[in-house]
C-alpha cells in the first residue's frame, strides 16, 4: 500500500488491495466471503446456471446496464431449461422495468414489482438483496445489480460484500421470500399486512438467525436484536456505509467505546455527500467517548458488516433510522467466536486505507458552516429520504 501524506484536514488516498474471496465453516453452514466486486458477479452468475430446480431472487436495484442484462440473461436460460425463476423488484428502486424483463416472462419465470405508492406505503423501500438457489444455497449482501457494484475502485465501483450460504438458513431465507412473493401479488396489499408480516416473522433461536428489518410497531428482529447485542457488548467493530442511528444506539455505541473497544470504518467517499455529512454530525459524541473512527478513501464504501463480541452480521441494512425503522431489510446474524475473530481481521485490512479521524482532526474540519449542514444532512438522510438528500448535497 501507499501512503501519501496528510496536510491540514485535505483527506490522504492510501492503494488498497482488495481481499481475496474467503471460506468459513462456522455453526453448521458453510460461508463463502466475496470482497471483490468481479469475484460476486462471478458467483452470482455461476449460482444462477448452477440452479435446477428453483431461483427466488429480491434485489432492490437492478440496472439495465451490462450487468443488469447478463444476470438478466442467466436468469432467461434458467427458466428455459426449466427452472422456477421468481425475480422480485423494488419498483422505486430498480431502474429496469417490466419491457426489460419481457423474455424472462415469456420463457416462464415470474416477475414480481414492490411497487410504491402514493399512501404510507410509499415510504417503504424494499432494500434486501439476496438470491435462493434449489433451496439449499443462498447469496446475500448489500449490492445491487448494477455495474458500479461490480467494478473496481478504479473505475468508481462501490467497495461491497457478499456472502453465499449453504446451510439451514437457507430454509428460513425460502419461507421469507414466499412471505414477500405473496405480498407483492395482492394488488391491494396493505401497509399492515408489511407490518404484521416484519412483526411476527420468527427469527428461531439458533446460533445462526435470518432477521427481517422493516416498519413495524414495536421493533423489527433486525433493529431488536442489534440493539440488545450493543446494549451488553463490550467490543464493536464496523464497516457501514451509512451511519446515522437513533441516539438510543449511539449512546450504546459510545457506552462500548468508554468501557471496551468501538472501532468504526464509515464512508470517506459516497455517490451521496449528504449521507457523509449525517455522519461526520455524530463525530464529536464518539470521539468524546473515545471511539475509534477511520473513514474509508481508495472507493466509495457500501459495506454494511458489525461484529459485536461474538456476533457476527451481515447482510442489505445500513446503521441508520431509514435501515434500522422502516426499510424492508435482512440481516444474517451469526454467533460464532472463530468467524468473529476472522471479520476482525478482515476489517482490519481496511484501517491502513482509511483516514484517522483524530480529535484534532475532527475539530479542524468541523467549522460553522460544515457544522450546519451536517446537521441539516442528517435531517435529509434520517428523515426525508436518500434519493431528495442526494438531489440536494449541500456542497459537501
Amino acid at each position: 500500500m501507499e501512503r501519501i501524506e496528510q496536510s491540514g484536514t485535505t483527506p490522504f488516498t492510501r492503494r488498497f488491495h482488495y481481499p481475496e474471496a474467503f471460506d468459513v465453516e462456522a455453526q453448521g453452514h458453510t460461508f463463502r466471503f466475496l470482497p471483490s466486486g468481479h469475484d460476486r458477479l462471478d458467483a452470482l452468475l455461476g449460482l444462477i446456471r448452477s440452479a435446477q430446480l428453483s431461483l427466488k431472487i429480491c434485489f432492490y436495484i437492478f440496472a439495465s446496464d451490462e450487468s443488469g442484462q447478463s444476470v438478466r440473461d442467466a436468469l432467461i436460460e434458467a427458466a428455459r431449461r426449466g427452472v422456477a425463476v421468481t425475480l422480485i423488484i423494488d419498483g422505486f428502486g430498480a431502474k429496469a422495468d417490466q419491457s426489460f424483463f419481457e423474455e424472462l416472462t415469456g420463457a416462464g419465470g415470474r416477475f414480481r414489482e414492490f411497487s410504491a405508492k402514493w399512501s404510507r406505503r410509499y415510504l417503504i423501500r424494499n432494500h434486501q438483496k439476496f438470491v435462493l438457489v434449489d433451496e439449499d444455497t443462498a447469496m446475500i449482501g448489500g449490492f445491487n445489480i448494477e455495474n458500479s457494484y461490480f467494478q473496481s475502485s478504479a473505475a468508481d465501483g462501490w467497495h461491497d460484500l457478499g456472502l453465499v450460504i449453504r446451510g439451514e438458513a437457507t430454509r428460513a431465507l425460502e419461507a421469507w421470500f414466499d412471505h414477500l412473493e405473496h405480498w407483492v401479488t395482492r394488488p391491494k396489499a396493505q401497509f399492515r399486512a408489511i407490518r404484521r408480516m416484519v412483526k411476527d416473522w420468527n427469527p428461531g433461536d439458533g446460533a445462526v438467525r435470518l432477521l427481517i428489518g422493516g416498519p413495524t410497531r414495536g421493533l423489527s428482529s433486525w433493529a431488536r436484536y442489534v440493539g440488545k447485542d450493543l446494549a451488553r457488548g463490550r467490543r464493536l467493530d464496523m464497516v457501514m456505509a451509512y451511519f446515522s442511528p437513533s441516539a438510543r444506539l449511539l449512546r450504546r455505541i459510545g457506552h462500548i467505546a468508554k468501557n471496551g473497544q468501538a472501532r468504526l470504518i464509515l464512508a470517506g467517499k459516497s455517490d451521496n455527500a449528504a449521507t457523509l455529512g449525517a455522519t461526520r454530525s455524530l463525530y464529536g459524541y464518539l470521539l468524546h467517548k473515545q471511539t475509534q473512527i477511520f473513514e474509508f478513501t481508495p472507493s466509495k464504501l457500501h459495506m454494511k458488516l458489525i461484529v459485536v463480541d461474538d456476533t457476527v452480521y451481515i447482510g442489505s441494512a445500513n446503521f441508520d433510522m431509514r435501515s434500522l425503522y422502516i426499510n424492508l431489510e435482512l440481516m444474517l446474524r451469526i454467533e460464532d467466536a472463530e468467524l468473529a475473530e476472522r471479520m476482525r481481521a478482515f476489517i482490519a485490512q481496511h484501517i491502513p486505507a482509511s483516514q484517522p479521524i483524530t480529535r484534532d482532526y475532527h475539530r479542524q474540519r468541523a467549522t460553522l458552516w460544515n457544522r450546519i449542514r451536517w446537521v441539516a444532512s442528517w435531517f435529509l438522510v434520517s428523515v426525508v429520504d436518500y434519493t431528495v438528500s442526494r438531489k440536494l448535497n449541500l456542497g459537501l
